[in-house]
C-alpha cells in the first residue's frame, strides 16, 4: 500500500484518467447515436451495456498487455506497407465507423427510417425492439474494440503500473456513464448537433484508416475543429432561440391588441 503515498502515482493515475476520458467522447457520441434509434424504454440500459462492455474491453486487453503489444509486429506487407495486427484492427474499425457515419448522416439529412414504420402487432413490435437492440449493442461492441485497442495502447506508453491503468480506466467509464446520458439526449434533440457529431465520427474514422498505413493525424486536430463546429451550432441554437422569443412574443402582442 506504500505505492498509494507515492505523489507521482496520483499524478499519473490523474494524467490517464483525463486522457482516457478525452479519448472516449468519440465513443460516447457514437455510442449516443445508436442509442437515440432505440425506444426510450432501452435507451438507458443500452448505454449502460455500451460502456460496460467498453470497461470489460479495455480490462481485458490491459491484463492481455503481451498479446496487445505483439500486435504492433507486421504480420503482412503489400506494396512496401507493412501491416500489423493493431493496423488491420483500426482499418476495419474505420471502415465501419466511416459506413455507419455516412449511412447515418444519409438518413438524418433525407429524413428517412432505417427500418420503415414500426408494426403494429404487439408480439411483432417486441421482437423488433429487442433485434434493434441487440444490433445496437453489436455495433457498439464492434466499434468498443477499436477505441479500446488504441486506448489502451496509449495507457502503456504513459503508464507502467497495471494498478494505475485498471483505476484510471474504471474512473473514466464512471465518468461516461454519468455524462452519457445528457450527451445524448442533447444531440438526440438538436438535429443539427447530431449531423455535427456524426462529421466527427466520418473524421475520426478517417484517423483510424489513416492510422492503419502509418499516416499519424494527431487527435487533438480533430476535437479542436469539432469543438469550434460546436461552439458555432451553439451561437446558432442560441440565435435561433430569441428569435422563436420575438415572434411568439409578437404573436401575443397582436392577439391582446
Amino acid at each position: 500500500m506504500e505505492f498509494l503515498l507515492d505523489p507521482n502515482v496520483w499524478v499519473a493515475f490523474a494524467m490517464l484518467t483525463a486522457l482516457e476520458i478525452v479519448l472516449g467522447v468519440d465513443n460516447i457520441i457514437f455510442i449516443s447515436i445508436l442509442v437515440g434509434r432505440l425506444p426510450p424504454a432501452q435507451r438507458d440500459m443500452a448505454r449502460r451495456l455500451g460502456l460496460g462492455f467498453a470497461m470489460l474491453s479495455r480490462l481485458a486487453l490491459l491484463f492481455s498487455l503481451s498479446w496487445v503489444m505483439g500486435l504492433t509486429s507486421d504480420l503482412f506487407s503489400v506494396a512496401d506497407q507493412g501491416f500489423s495486427g493493431r493496423d488491420l484492427v483500426l482499418l476495419l474499425g474505420g471502415l465501419f465507423l466511416l459506413y455507419k457515419a455516412s449511412h447515418e448522416i444519409f438518413v438524418e439529412v433525407e429524413a428517412k427510417e432505417l427500418d420503415g414504420p414500426p408494426p403494429s402487432d404487439p408480439v411483432a413490435l417486441k421482437a423488433a425492439g429487442r433485434k434493434a437492440l441487440i444490433g445496437v449493442i453489436g455495433q457498439i461492441a464492434i466499434i468498443d474494440i477499436v477505441f479500446s485497442l488504441d486506448s489502451v495502447i496509449t495507457a502503456v506508453g504513459m503508464v507502467d503500473q497495471i494498478g494505475v491503468m485498471v483505476a484510471a480506466v474504471i474512473a473514466s467509464v464512471g465518468v461516461m456513464l454519468f455524462a452519457a446520458k445528457p450527451i445524448g439526449e442533447f444531440v438526440d434533440a438538436h438535429p443539427s448537433v447530431k449531423v455535427l457529431a456524426l462529421a466527427f465520427l466520418v473524421m475520426v474514422g478517417m484517423a483510424l484508416t489513416g492510422e492503419a498505413f502509418d499516416m499519424h493525424i494527431p487527435k487533438g486536430y480533430i476535437y479542436v475543429a469539432m469543438a469550434f463546429s460546436l461552439g458555432v451550432e451553439a451561437l446558432n441554437i442560441r440565435a435561433r432561440g430569441k428569435r422563436q422569443a420575438l415572434i411568439q412574443q409578437s404573436a401575443t402582442t397582436k392577439e391582446s391588441a
